[in-house]
């Protein structure tokens, strides 16, 4: 297993203290936390053929819509090069069991939100058969940190970290899509392609062995992926889409390495392609962007306990991993039982068990598809709740290893 980068585990903790320091704000003073998160600081007015109405800049909006947008194109980043680069995880064969596991997961906690809602929820806001989305993601970062507590740098590591970032992407894509209006906005979407298009002609591709020390420096530039990026994020977000995913279509115009290192790896600090070198530039940034996104989504209400917290829980307990295991289970039956090399079936439990923590993903999904501030917080308490898969899920595989029967001694 290669070397995971540090970096990691301080975007976590950067998430965990802004989430902290929420928890405690709106407890003892809510009415200024709820003043600071919507003080609107600008309203925008546009023409109509541009945007709909007046956007209203909120420390929310610009945290949430434009400064995540940051933080998805680095794990983006990540899944792109597992699918598309030499020896990448999802390449081939490989693919079946991480996709698979994805869509059982996304199946499950959808269907358990229903389900649950169907029986449990009480909340005269809530809308029948709506708010399913909001349990359909997960948290890549706690995952990848309870995930090293629990498996140290076993392969199944890889594939728990896997399936966390193609959960909160396809996630966040499926969000926008359930919310989306079929309208003449959605023609903004060639902003986003002919950006892409335009920057990876004249700047993405790596210069050939012929090139001169001229064309050399200028496929080395950052600044046009900067300007299409900013032209990228806009289409999307003109369109309708979910804004957090407004750079994602940049990623195939960046000229990049020739083969995988590993999901985060620490060697990806030693190479010199444009996105590496793009990646490595917003480390800093991002830190400080995960600690505001906690700070402006990641505060709990402790008194807002309600129905629509156990259904939250539920989708995220119960849901994802029943849906996971049924695939796994089809999987096994079609392809035959043997797992990929190095994992085992405790290896799989424990990573449904960290797959079934839901925040940063969860908290955006929450504003897009629940109506009411009340029921918002209750199912951001069964949001919070779920974080505790994480600790259960180290001491479970802490006991397994007394007992003889885990992976080997867990690195934190």
């Amino acid at each position: 297993m290669y070397r995971i980068s540090p970096h990691i585990r301080t975007f976590a903790l950067a998430l965990l203290a802004g989430a902290g320091l929420a928890t405690l704000w709106v407890n003892l003073d809510p009415g200024s936390y709820y003043d600071f998160i919507e003080w609107r600081i600008s309203d925008l007015v546009l023409p109509d053929w541009v945007w709909a109405g007046s956007v209203s800049l909120t420390p929310f909006m610009i945290v949430a819509d434009i400064l995540m947008a940051l933080f998805f194109f680095l794990i983006g980043k990540e899944l792109w090069e597992a699918m598309t680069l030499e020896r990448g995880s999802l390449s081939g064969r490989r693919a079946i069991l991480p996709l698979g596991m994805t869509a059982g997961g996304l199946i499950g906690a959808g269907a358990g939100w229903l389900i649950l809602s169907a029986l449990l929820e009480t909340a005269e806001e809530a809308v029948r058969g709506g708010g399913w989305q909001a349990p359909l993601g997960s948290d890549t970062l706690l995952v990848c940190l309870f995930g090293r507590m629990v498996f140290g740098r076993r392969p199944a590591l890889h594939l728990v970290m896997l399936l966390a970032i193609a959960t909160d992407i396809l996630a966040l894509v499926i969000l926008g899509l359930s919310n989306l209006a079929f309208s003449p906005r959605l023609m903004w979407l060639l902003v986003t392609l002919a950006s892409a298009l335009v920057v990876h002609r004249f700047f993405g591709r790596s210069p050939g062995a012929g090139a001169t020390e001229r064309e050399r420096r200028a496929a080395a530039a950052l600044w046009p992926y900067a300007i299409a990026g900013a032209f990228c994020w806009f289409g999307v977000a003109a369109a309708g889409l979910p804004a957090t995913l407004g750079l994602l279509p940049l990623l195939p115009a960046i000229a990049h390495a020739d083969r995988s290192f590993g999901l985060f790896a620490e060697a990806e600090s030693f190479l010199h392609d444009p996105l590496n070198r793009l990646i490595r530039l917003l480390v800093w940034p991002v830190i400080l962007i995960l600690f505001l996104f906690g700070l402006i989504r990641g505060g709990v209400d402790l008194a807002a306990f309600a129905p629509t917290t156990l259904v939250m829980l539920g989708a995220l307990w119960v849901g994802r991993p029943v849906g996971m295991a049924l695939v796994v289970l089809m999987l096994a039956a079609i392809f035959g039982s043997r797992l990929p090399r190095g994992l085992r079936v405790r290896d799989l439990v424990l990573s449904v068990m960290l797959l079934s923590i839901g925040f940063t993903v969860p908290a955006v999904a929450i504003e897009a598809s629940l109506p009411g501030g009340a029921m918002r917080e209750a199912a951001r308490m069964g949001m919070a709740i779920s974080l505790l898969a994480g600790p259960i899920a180290v001491l479970v595989a802490r006991a397994l290893l007394r007992r003889g029967q885990g992976p080997s001694a867990p690195t934190p």
